[in-house]
């Protein structure tokens, strides 16, 4: 599952041929805030997020839903809020709010007790209904693997349909998830994170089915705004990356220009 964090990032994944679309918290909140991942994204902006992502692609799209955003009354209206704009399924995680993404130090998690009445709120959100949840937990960093591993147990029991244990720091610690879980389960592949960077088969030969790379395109987009920028800034022209950006047609395909035309002429006043 590539991250994507708006309408256009979700549109160019869907075209890239993934079945399954992941709305990054991090890629979010960088986007919409120029902030890092850091407690300071709401409910509001990830369901409004949510919102315009799912309106723009026909496959499923999953939420990165933070904490739930309070207690386990507050996990039920988060469900509730992402099941209605067309979200697939959330990630929920047990850390202490404000959380903090999970390759940054300083995690805390709640007491697991709380934790399991948060998963069976979401479960309860659900109801009769499709919403895949995923159980997510930082104890690895904040405690220990065992403790995260008796954590992820307990998620389990609760109703979570997938585990996943975020920030292993070997390939060690990846097998023994693998082993003493059971599936499905998350890996997260962050560039730059603690876990290392496995492709998909062998993280696979691991133990794991739902792979996510949350920032790949955030980061690839950012590094292309800085390139174009800083020679626009300094050539007062874009000729020398030229070959860096997408053309107008090429362009006006994503966004289905195509379509809107077709519309324009269809509901074009009669004479």
């Amino acid at each position: 599952m590539p991250g994507v964090y708006d309408a256009l990032s979700a549109r160019i994944a869907e075209r890239a041929g993934f079945e399954v679309l992941f709305i990054s918290g991090f890629a979010v909140s960088a986007t919409q805030l120029a902030e890092p991942d850091f407690g300071l994204l709401t409910q509001t902006e990830i369901t409004a997020a949510a919102t315009r992502v799912c309106g723009a692609v026909p496959c499923p799209v999953i939420v990165d839903a933070d904490t739930g955003y309070g207690s386990a009354v507050n996990v039920v209206r988060t469900v509730e809020e992402l099941r209605r704009v067309g979200a697939a399924g959330v990630f929920l995680e047990d850390q202490v709010w404000p959380k903090r993404c999970g390759h940054m130090r300083g995690k805390r998690v709640i007491p697991l007790a709380e934790q399991v009445q948060k998963i069976r709120a979401a479960v309860h959100a659900r109801g009769d209904g499709d919403c895949f949840i995923v159980a997510r937990t930082d104890a690895r960093a904040a405690v220990g693997l065992e403790d995260a591993i008796t954590r992820a147990l307990a998620y389990k029991e609760a109703g979570a349909d997938a585990l996943f244990v975020e920030a292993p720091e070997s390939v060690e610690e990846l097998r023994e998830i693998g082993q003493r879980l059971p599936p499905p389960l998350v890996a997260n592949m962050v560039e730059g994170g603690v876990t290392p960077q496995l492709p998909a088969g062998e993280l696979a030969s691991l133990g794991f089915q739902l792979i996510v790379c949350p920032v790949s395109g955030l980061f690839a987009a950012a590094h292309a705004l800085e390139q174009v920028y800083g020679r626009l800034r300094q050539d007062g022209e874009t000729s020398g990356v030229r070959d860096q950006l997408l053309g107008f047609d090429a362009f006006n395909s994503i966004v289905r220009l195509a379509q809107k035309y077709a519309l324009d002429t269809e509901f074009e006043p009669k004479s």
